[in-house]
């Protein structure tokens, strides 16, 4: 049998007459581009929504899985680069925050640095706590993702759809274990915004401030209430937070 048609990896979730900035959102593991559907109803006028759809999930059930983050954003890029040229502004969560990060640099070496990256969930690049997850046993490794909200219960509880899902999540676990940042790289010179949830225990508030070594420009952190996935609340809030500032 032939492999999948790929389908592609960036999907626009706002239908936008003349807008002025793209906002660029990339999934945690497991995540997929409607992750950020809520979105869409807080918006600011003239805001292009694309989330970021990674193989293995949604539409793109199926297809050969990626576990690395280097390729996942040079793939991100290429659809980017054939778009409508305009402005982006990139937010990544958890795992998402390291390919928005290696997608501001490609686009910076290809001459459209972002207005801005906002890393949400996610300890500064080349760091991680429990780097081994994506190996121990399926008990222990969904008993951990669940301790951390997110997942739905009805896939926890269903022996079929763990089934499903764990070599998607292990994948994306795996590609946030093992990715290193590039050695010598020349820092960005876009703000860089931190999205920190209080309470986080994969993420520890006082590593986040080293992502302000990864640019020369502005550097900002927000601690917000909801742990891991405080991106679920207040979602209002946190669109104005990263995108008042550039639509004003």
């Amino acid at each position: 049998m032939g492999r999948m048609r790929e389908r592609g990896w960036t999907r626009t979730l706002t239908a936008v007459e003349d807008p002025v900035v793209r906002l660029v959102c990339f999934p945690h593991s497991g995540g997929s581009a409607t992750s950020f559907r809520d979105w869409v109803a807080v918006l600011p006028p003239g805001v292009e929504l694309v989330g970021i759809q990674y193989p293995g999930r949604g539409d793109r059930f199926g297809e050969q899985l990626v576990d690395d983050v280097a390729e996942m954003a040079g793939r991100v890029v290429a659809e980017l680069l054939r778009m409508p040229s305009l402005d982006h502004v990139l937010f990544g969560h958890s795992l998402g925050a390291l390919v928005a990060y290696e997608t501001a640099m490609l686009l910076r070496d290809m001459g459209g640095e972002p207005r801005r990256l906002c890393a949400s969930a996610c300890l500064p690049p080349g760091e991680m706590r429990n780097r081994d997850i994506h190996l121990v046993p399926d008990d222990e490794f969904w008993a951990t993702l669940c301790a951390l909200g997110g997942i739905d219960p009805g896939i926890a509880e269903n022996a079929e759809m763990r089934e499903l899902f764990t070599s998607t999540l292990r994948s994306d676990l795996r590609a946030h274990a093992r990715y290193r940042p590039r050695a010598g790289i020349t820092p960005l010179s876009c703000p860089v915004s931190c999205y920190h949830g209080d309470g986080d225990p994969l993420v520890d508030e006082e590593q986040i401030t080293e992502w302000a070594g990864v640019t020369s420009g502005a550097f900002t952190l927000r601690v917000r209430p909801g742990g891991h996935f405080h991106v679920s609340t207040d979602v209002a809030a946190l669109v104005a937070d990263v995108l008042g500032r550039e639509t004003a």
